[in-house]
């Protein structure tokens, strides 16, 4: 099921926004590389362990209306409204 990604004007304040999950060993850290509305897409780099690749996600909107993209084996949600302002 594909969702259309509509009400997402101001995404340019989050490019090279950092976020950081544990996924119970380490910590992962994305950072928002680029956005693409028209293809429903996100990429990110994503430094995991010692290493670093971009990797794009499909951007999808929960149903209180949250941009997030699925990461990992367990599909765990990342939302980009949580990401922040990298110093």
């Amino acid at each position: 099921m594909k969702t259309k990604v509509s009400n997402f004007t101001e995404f340019r304040a989050y490019y090279l926004s950092e976020f950081e999950l544990y996924d119970g060993e380490a910590f992962i850290t994305f950072n928002i590389v680029g956005i693409d509305l028209d293809r429903n897409e996100v990429q990110v780099a994503v430094s995991n362990r010692g290493k670093i690749s971009v990797v794009t996600h499909d951007l999808m909107t929960d149903k209180n209306g949250r941009l997030y993209f699925e990461y990992g084996v367990m599909f765990e949600r990342v939302y980009l409204d949580e990401f922040e302002e990298a110093a």
